[in-house]
Order: C-alpha cells, then sequence, then structure tokens
C-alpha cells in the first residue's frame, strides 16, 4: 500500500487520509460475521422472497430459500423474516467475530382472523334439531358412554337406569324413537328385559362423524314414531389412522384410510364389552359373565365423481350368563326394619345375535337433482333362557341399638319360594329397499321418498312363575276362591303367572312421503319453512291370525325467523300429524296373542321454540327454549318392568303430554363446553274413560349438567363431571297389576359420573419429537361412577307373607359406586 502511495506521489494529508479510510475498510470486514441459511414452510418446501432483515440491513431469499446476510459479531442481534402468506418469525442470536451462522426457518401459514364478519349456519337451528359434538361423545363419564350417554343430559330425554342405552323422550316410551345411521333406520333388541342385557348401543361413537337429535316436531322425511329422531352419520375416512380404547370394562379398536387411489374410503370398528364390574356391584352375589361383542364397517366407493356406493355392516354378539348365589336387601323405615335374605339355584342364559347390513348407491344427475337407492336387511336371532329358583327369608330387623343382636333377623314374617322359568326364542328378519330424490335450484329444496319394508317374524314365548309360600302353591292373582279349609280345593294347580305362545307374523310396509323447504328473507328478516305430507300403508298377515290392512296420512310443517335484530335470537314453531303404525311388539298382548287389528297411535304435536345466543363474562353462551304439547288417541297401553314393554294391544286410550325443556350451553370454563338442562313434563292417559292417569313415563322434573374442566397451571389434566335427577316415575308394580289400583311412584333417581384424565397429546398439542410423536392422540383417566354411591331403584321384587298374606315390595337398585381406569390414543 506505501508502495503505492509513494508511485503516486499524493500530497501528505491526502495520503494519511487515504490510509486511514483503507484502514477502517479492512477493520470493518474482519469484524462483520455471515449469517445463512434456507427458509422453508411446514411442508419442507423452500419459500422465495421471504425478506431477512436486521436494523436497516436486509436481504431476500432466492428461488431456493437461500438467504445471506452480513451481522455484526459478538452483539446481541434480533433477526426478522417476513412473507405475505406466512407468520413473522423472529430469531435472536450472538455470533462469534468471524463466524459463519447457519440458520434454516421453518415458516407457518397465515391464519387472518376477521372479527368483524361472523357468518352462522342456522339451518339445523331452524330445523329443531341439536348438534352433539361427536369427539366429546367418548370422553363424557357413564355406565354407557357414547352418544346416548351424552342425550341423557338434555332436557326432555329421560332413562332411570344407567345400564340401558334406551330413552323416553317426552312422555313417550323406548319404541317411539327413530335411529338413522347414515340414513338407514336400525332397531333395538326385542327380547330384552333389563338393561344389563343390553351391552352395546348399535352407534359406534368411535365412528361418528355427525350427530343430530330432535326431540320433536321433526320433518316428514322421517320415519312414523310418536317422540324423537337421532340422526347420525358416520366418518369417511380421508387418511390412515387408527384408535385404541381399552378400559376395566372392555375396548375397542378402530381403522379408516384410503385405497384404489382415493376411490375407496373404508373404515372399521370392533368393540367388546364386559359388564360383571357393574353386575357384581349390586347387593345380589352372583356368577356373571355377561360379554358383548360389536363388529361394524363403513365403505365408500366413488365409481365416478356423479356415482357412488357405499356399504354399512354390523354384526353383534351378546352373551349375558347369569347365576345368583344369594342376596341380602334392607328395606323398611327407622322404626320398621325389614330384610329379605334370599338363597338362589339356577341360572339365565341369554343370547342375542344381530346381523345387518346395508347397500346405498348415490347419484348426481345434475347440480340440482341428486337421487338414491338403498337396500338393507335385518336379521336378529334371540334366545331367553332360565331356571331360577329363589328361598327366601322376610324378617324384622332388630333396631335396638343396645342390643348385641343389633341389626339381625329376629322374626321371620314370610318364608316361601319362588321358581321363574323361560324359554323363549325369537327369529325376525327385516328387508328394505328405498328410493330417494332431492332436487335443489336457489333457496327451494324439494324431497321425495318410496319405501317398501318386509318383516318376517318367528316367536315362540314359554315362561312362567310359581310362588311357594310355607308349603302352599299360591294361585294366581284372578284364580276362582273356595271356602278354605272347610272346603277342599280339587282343582288343577296352576302356575301363578303363565304365558305360552307361538306367533308367525308377516307385515308388509308401503312408505311415502314428499316435502318442499325454503329459505329467504322477509323485511330483512331471515326466514326458513317446510312443509310435507307421508303416508304408510302396512299389511298384517300370518299363521291363525286374521289379514289385516290399514294405512294413515299425516301432515307436517316447520317455521323458523331470524329477526334483524342486534340480539342473536331464533324463533321457531313445527307440529302436525304425527303417528305410529304398531310393530310386532305393539301387537303382542301380555298374553302373547297376536292382534293384528291393532291400530296405529296417532297424535297432534306442537312444539315452539327459541334459541338465544349473547356473550356472557366476554365468552359466547347459549339459550334454547322449548314448550310443547301432544294430544294422543288410539293409544296403545302398556307396563314397564326395568326395560321390558308389555302393550295390552289395544286402542281404548286417549293422553297427552305437555312439557317446558330449558337447555343453556357455553364456555362456563374459558375454551370447554358445558351445559345445564331443565325439563317440566306432565303426561297423562285416560284407557276407556276411566280418568286420567299418569303414564308409565310421566318424569314430572328433570335437572342435568354436563361440566369440563382443566387445571389452569396443567391444562392437560381434563375433568368431566355428568349429573342426573330425576323425579321418580310411576313403577315396581307387579306386571299383572292394574294401573288405577297402583299409582306409587319410585323414588328418584340420583347419579354423578366424574372421569379425570391426563392428555398426552391432541389435536391442540402434537410433538415433532420424543416418544409423543409417534401418537396423534394419548390420554389415560379414571372415572368414578355413581361418585355419592346412592341407591337408585329401577323394579320391585314381590314377595308373600303367608300369614297376612299381604305382598312386599322389596326395591331392586340399580348399581353401586364403581372404579374404572381408561386409556385412549390414536396413531
Amino acid at each position: 500500500m506505501l508502495h503505492f502511495l509513494e508511485k503516486n506521489k499524493l500530497p501528505m494529508l491526502k495520503k494519511v487520509t487515504l490510509i486511514l479510510f483503507l484502514f477502517s475498510i479492512v477493520t470493518s470486514n474482519s469484524q462483520n460475521t455471515i449469517l445463512k441459511g434456507i427458509v422453508k414452510n411446514t411442508n419442507k418446501k423452500a419459500i422465495e422472497g421471504v425478506t431477512v432483515s436486521y436494523l436497516n440491513s436486509g436481504t431476500t431469499t432466492n428461488k431456493n430459500g437461500e438467504y445471506l446476510l452480513k451481522v455484526p459479531g459478538n452483539t446481541e442481534i434480533k433477526i426478522i423474516f417476513r412473507h405475505i402468506s406466512y407468520a413473522i418469525l423472529t430469531k435472536i442470536v450472538t455470533i462469534p467475530k468471524n463466524k459463519t451462522y447457519r440458520f434454516y426457518p421453518v415458516l407457518t401459514p397465515k391464519v387472518e382472523e376477521i372479527k368483524e364478519v361472523l357468518v352462522k349456519d342456522t339451518k339445523k337451528d331452524a330445523q329443531g334439531f341439536i348438534n352433539i359434538n361427536s369427539s366429546e361423545a367418548t370422553k363424557i363419564p357413564g355406565a354407557n358412554n357414547g352418544v346416548e350417554n351424552i342425550l341423557m343430559t338434555l332436557a326432555g330425554v329421560n332413562n332411570n337406569n344407567e345400564l340401558s342405552t334406551q330413552y323416553n323422550v317426552r312422555g313417550g316410551n323406548f319404541d317411539e324413537n327413530l335411529v338413522y345411521v347414515n340414513g338407514i333406520e336400525v332397531y333395538r333388541p326385542f327380547l330384552v328385559r333389563s338393561g344389563q342385557q343390553e351391552g352395546l348401543s348399535f352407534v359406534n361413537s368411535a365412528m361418528v362423524q355427525n350427530v343430530k337429535f330432535s326431540a320433536g316436531g321433526f320433518q316428514a322425511k322421517y320415519g312414523d314414531k310418536l317422540s324423537s329422531v337421532l340422526d347420525i352419520t358416520y366418518r369417511t375416512p380421508t387418511k390412515l389412522a387408527t384408535s385404541i380404547n381399552a378400559s376395566l370394562l372392555g375396548g375397542s379398536v378402530t381403522v379408516e384410510g384410503t385405497m384404489l387411489k382415493n376411490k375407496l374410503n373404508a373404515i372399521l370398528g370392533v368393540r367388546y364389552r364386559d359388564n360383571s364390574l357393574f353386575i357384581n356391584s349390586k347387593d345380589i352375589e352372583t356368577t356373571a359373565n355377561p360379554n358383548f361383542t360389536d363388529v361394524q364397517t363403513f365403505l365408500s366407493y366413488a365409481i365416478n365423481p356423479k356415482l357412488k356406493i357405499d356399504f354399512l355392516g354390523n354384526f353383534s354378539l351378546n352373551n349375558y350368563n347369569y347365576t345368583p348365589i344369594t342376596r341380602r336387601t334392607k328395606f323398611g323405615t327407622v322404626s320398621n326394619p325389614l330384610e329379605l335374605i334370599v338363597y338362589y339355584n339356577g341360572q339365565e342364559k341369554d343370547r342375542f345375535e344381530t346381523l345387518f347390513g346395508a347397500l346405498k348407491g348415490q347419484f348426481v344427475v345434475n347440480k340440482n337433482l341428486n337421487l338414491s337407492l338403498t337396500t338393507s336387511t335385518y336379521q336378529t336371532i334371540e334366545e331367553e333362557y332360565y331356571d331360577i329358583l329363589a328361598s327366601y327369608n322376610l324378617g324384622e330387623v332388630n333396631n335396638d341399638f343396645g342390643d348385641t343382636d343389633f341389626g339381625d333377623v329376629e322374626f321371620s314374617e314370610g318364608i316361601g319360594s319362588q321358581l321363574n322359568h323361560a324359554r323363549n326364542d325369537l327369529d325376525a328378519l327385516i328387508s328394505t329397499i328405498e328410493l330417494k330424490a332431492t332436487h335443489k335450484k336457489n333457496n327451494h329444496q324439494l324431497d321425495f321418498g318410496l319405501k317398501y319394508q318386509k318383516e318376517d317374524i318367528i316367536d315362540r314365548i314359554n315362561e312362567w312363575e310359581v310362588i311357594d309360600s310355607v308349603g302352599f302353591s299360591v294361585r294366581p292373582i284372578h284364580h276362582v276362591s273356595n271356602n278354605q279349609p272347610y272346603e277342599p280345593f280339587t282343582g288343577e294347580i296352576t302356575p301363578f303367572q303363565s304365558i305360552n305362545a307361538k306367533n308367525h307374523v308377516t307385515i308388509d310396509r308401503l312408505e311415502w312421503f314428499a316435502q318442499y323447504s325454503k329459505t329467504g328473507e322477509w323485511n330483512n328478516h331471515k326466514v326458513w319453512y317446510n312443509i310435507g305430507v307421508r303416508s304408510h300403508n302396512w299389511n298384517v298377515n300370518g299363521s291363525e291370525i286374521e289379514t289385516t290392512n290399514q294405512i294413515i296420512y299425516s301432515v307436517r310443517g316447520q317455521f323458523a325467523i331470524k329477526p334483524d335484530w342486534d340480539k342473536d335470537m331464533l324463533f321457531r314453531i313445527s307440529g302436525g300429524m304425527y303417528n305410529q303404525p304398531p310393530f310386532y311388539k305393539e301387537l303382542r298382548n301380555s298374553e302373547g296373542s297376536v292382534i293384528p287389528t291393532v291400530d296405529a297411535q296417532e297424535s297432534i304435536q306442537l312444539v315452539i321454540g327459541n334459541d338465544y345466543s349473547f356473550k356472557l363474562w366476554n365468552r359466547p353462551f347459549k339459550l334454547i327454549s322449548e314448550i310443547y304439547f301432544k294430544n294422543l288417541t288410539n293409544v296403545n297401553t302398556y307396563t314397564v318392568d326395568n326395560v321390558k314393554i308389555r302393550y295390552a294391544a289395544n286402542n281404548n286410550a286417549k293422553a297427552y303430554a305437555t312439557g317446558l325443556d330449558l337447555r343453556l350451553n357455553g364456555e362456563f370454563v374459558p375454551g370447554t363446553e358445558s351445559w345445564i338442562s331443565v325439563g317440566f313434563l306432565k303426561t297423562e292417559e285416560n284407557s276407556e274413560n276411566r280418568g286420567y292417569i299418569s303414564r308409565p313415563t310421566d318424569q314430572r322434573f328433570k335437572f342435568a349438567m354436563l361440566f369440563q374442566d382443566y387445571v389452569p397451571n396443567i391444562p392437560n389434566i381434563k375433568m368431566h363431571l355428568n349429573l342426573v335427577f330425576n323425579t321418580g316415575v310411576p313403577g315396581g308394580a307387579p306386571s299383572y297389576a292394574n294401573p288405577y289400583n297402583y299409582q306409587n311412584r319410585l323414588n328418584a333417581y340420583k347419579r354423578a359420573d366424574i372421569g379425570i384424565s391426563y392428555v398426552f397429546t391432541d389435536a391442540k398439542n402434537r410433538y415433532k419429537s420424543g416418544w409423543q410423536q409417534n401418537f396423534k392422540e394419548l390420554s389415560v383417566g379414571f372415572e368414578i361412577f355413581n361418585m355419592f354411591d346412592v341407591q337408585n331403584a329401577i323394579t320391585n321384587t314381590w314377595v308373600r307373607d303367608a300369614y297376612s298374606k299381604q305382598f312386599y315390595g322389596i326395591p331392586n337398585f340399580m348399581t353401586q359406586r364403581v372404579f374404572n381406569i381408561k386409556m385412549n390414543m390414536k396413531f
């Protein structure tokens, strides 16, 4: 450098200045460091045009995502990566002098939140459906966790038997509810007497995508039942996944995925359940082996963009093996305590086997018209066999606290035995073919359907009960008495109760419906309305019964309006004619005989509702209110024993049901949905003009709460609380009792179930490293059923005091407190 200056002979001052300038450049360059790398997105693709800046200097990435930026060394600097389509990324680093630091950032796509515009789909609300979050179905604690378990927390839906998945809706019974899976109606078992025999529901919650429920006032396109509709859609998979649920009660495995270049979507679910944990918690010592298995699959194959074929298949096998040993039940009052001691001999063996298959083709004719054709077959083979001898001792309990024999039976009021026998078989085959068409244009929709169904049922019922009291056979309740002991009894010794019948019945049904729907505006108010008509023709014939043919029509309508108000409200009114033609069970009377002339039960229904969405504590809430009234004629009266319904097979009564349902749901805890339900109901019937009495489902008041929470400092610890309080219903009477003479009510049903789990990973909290990265979802927890160990009774066992000839009703208690451990995982 000096040589260069000397050669050019610059003045001294200029030489010094030039030397200092060149020295500063060299010094500055020697202290700079290099930051370089490649910017990619979450799909590991390079991003071009990312601005990489530090203070006032910066650069941009090339087409390969590469960047290079000179930064000062030994200084803490903040590097900012910006792109219009990705979220801003900031990196703070300190790089040593004269070093090259490599950093490979990953940018995530930007999500713009527009708070000023809120778009809501209110169509389902206008139709009166309640949407249930299917992902929460398996998380809610309950003896039968699943979709039906959530239904029990809704106002207007009741069941006082936690082991049963059946439910009563607004004064109706179990047989008055419609259940659809992918638009195909499914059925419940015929011979089930108790909840502990039921096992698994048809609906596999792990396969569910959407759940809609209507408690009344539903459209004409749904079938002919009096109470409710549960409309379930199974999931169409888009990628490979496996879910495993395991607990002390059993487990399930669900596998789903796509094949054949994404043309075939398949999901398979296998479930197993063992109810021993619940049955052994009762006051009866038993040797029980109740196990239930279920396999379901849903396949969807897209032949081309316009034609798709779906298949839904199910196989279930319920084995209920039950051997009671002893029973001790204390009841009565504090001043007059009693105890029933029973010793059993014999056993019960039940078997329920079900096969179901449905094939559905869907064809898109054009952008406005869709057609579908569905064929399905349902077969159930049911066996109910038992021979159980119960020898009982009914005694007074010593209630003297100071006595050494306190709590022991000191005097026997009744000694006797009961022998129950049954050989019941049923084989039902139900075949269906249905055509549906939907035409949509602008805001108009027209639906039409035509369905033919054939039911072929072979039934044998042979059951009897013999009661022995102190060595004497107790004759039937309506026997002709004689003046004993002065006049000896010379007649035949007959069982106290006896049913013996064989039936072979065929029912042919032809149904059609047509309905019109429209969405529009009325003076800036959004409106939606629907009107439809149904027809149902059925023919009953069989061996040794009269052939009958009947037809009914019904008209239904719905109207909803969402006013253009500041408050977010929706009003709706629905109603019409809702009829229920008899199914096989409704044709068979209490003696087992089929009465083919039984008419359809008819009703006129009106439902008025309001949805009010609002903010509370700056969190979303919604209040749903509905008031309803049903006027029923041609009522087929019945009695209920546990979950078994016995019909009189007549139409000699009229009835009504009226009530109010309220439901408040929202984020009581930020980020979680909970709700409170309150229901008021009154339903009565008048049989043969003898006056109005309460129906078996007259549940006057209901309170239910589903509450979800988490630990603030450890949000992965989740809690679900399920509370139910139902006032008592008329019940507990012997099956032969006249309801006009027996209107006692069972005690209120009170139950609390709680579940606590730790979520290792889920959709909101995924890991990219460590052992958790292998799971999409993973949680472990425990449940406590009947947390407060409340004794709820569903029926009574009736025993006879030989001295007073008085019958005592001893409550049959439901399950006690039960502890369960569970684990859920998804790959």
